[in-house]
């Protein structure tokens, strides 16, 4: 990837300067951060869109899925040698002996001290004491019950990353074709007694009949749904979020509920027919699947991933429209994402 470290910062790389972020708070930088870590794919996405190499490490780099830049032209991601943090006990000796190489953990804190029990904020402390800090929110589920501060929409969390690399202008390049894309966005989207009820939920090969459900919320991981405004299959049923219950759903739960289009998560690393082949081709060897609408309609779907920056969001966004509205455009202009990523705007 061409990228360009802090090339078109707003300030003096040199000069200190303060981001503030919740739950971190003002968090005080002496130069821009080169090499970072980060927790999952929607801030490693951000660091592309803002010119910035890879970072060196996320929670679980599988979730990054990099294949949805193989549509823009001059824009990879080689993650082969990219560190996965969380592949089985998340270890704070690990982030201490990361610090040494990193300028940034662009994690958030209480995520880990909120899914892990063996973290305390004395490790925290010890870590943030290496002079590396730690920098995010949990953006993409409001599903957690200890997330008790703010939290940020993709394009706030992505304005403070900009800032913490000195690379606004090159966000507020996004942000106005994010504008324009909205905008083409919004022309597609039919009336409302038009629109489809969708059910997300994750899904496994290996264990189909028993699904983790996932309600359409205000996470950054269901923008795209959002934006389409398509109907939340599982909203008005006592079917609750799995972020908060842990909860599963089965074949006869969704027969009950009918939606009309099903959408998986978990299968992102297939090809449209790899997913075609390994999960739909069970649900309709199925005898309770097979009578579902959506499974005999062919509106079951690879459902998008769980975290997504400003250059992923554009291709899911358009990939689902497509899905679900069966359109043939265009809604965003590949060769200007690259040129911002490519500092040519």
């Amino acid at each position: 990837m061409a990228g360009c470290i802090g090339g078109s910062g707003t300030s003096d790389d040199d000069a200190a300067y303060t981001v503030s972020m919740p739950p971190v708070g003002e968090v005080e930088f002496d130069s821009v951060p080169k090499k970072w870590a980060a927790n999952n794919g929607s801030w490693a996405d951000m660091g592309i869109a803002l010119g910035q190499e890879p970072p060196e490490a996320l929670y679980l780099a599988s979730r990054y899925h990099t294949q949805y830049y193989d549509d823009i032209p001059g824009v990879s991601v080689d993650k082969s040698d990219m560190t996965s943090l969380w592949e089985g006990e998340l270890n704070p000796e690990e982030f201490l002996e990361l610090s040494e190489s990193v300028d940034l953990f662009v994690n958030d804190p209480n995520f880990i001290l909120g899914r892990t029990d063996s973290w305390a904020q004395e490790d925290i402390d010890r870590i943030e004491a290496t002079g590396t800090p730690f920098f995010g929110n949990n953006i993409f589920s409001t599903g957690y019950g200890w997330h008790d501060y703010d939290y940020l929409s993709l394009y706030e969390a992505f304005e403070k990353l900009a800032q913490v690399f000195q690379e606004t202008e090159r966000y507020e390049a996004f942000a106005s074709l994010h504008d324009e894309f909205q905008s083409n966005v919004t022309d597609i989207v039919p009336p409302e007694s038009q629109r489809p009820s969708v059910a997300i939920m994750w899904a496994t090969e290996s264990d189909m009949g028993s699904f983790s459900p996932y309600l359409i919320g205000e996470g950054t991981s269901f923008k795209q749904w959002r934006d389409l405004k398509v109907t939340d299959a599982f909203a008005n049923t006592d079917v609750r979020d799995f972020h908060n219950t842990r909860g599963s759903v089965d074949y006869e739960t969704l027969l009950e509920i009918d939606p009309e289009i099903i959408l998986f998560r978990g299968q992102e690393s297939k090809t449209a027919e790899e997913f075609q082949n390994a999960i739909v081709s069970q649900m309709k060897n199925d005898s309770v699947a097979s009578e579902l609408t959506a499974v005999q309609n062919g509106d079951v779907y690879r459902g998008g991933p769980l975290y997504q920056g400003p250059i992923t969001n554009l291709v899911v966004t358009e990939r689902a429209a497509k899905q679900i509205y069966d359109i043939e455009v265009d809604l965003y202009d590949r060769t200007e994402v690259s040129d911002i990523v490519n500092g040519d705007y």
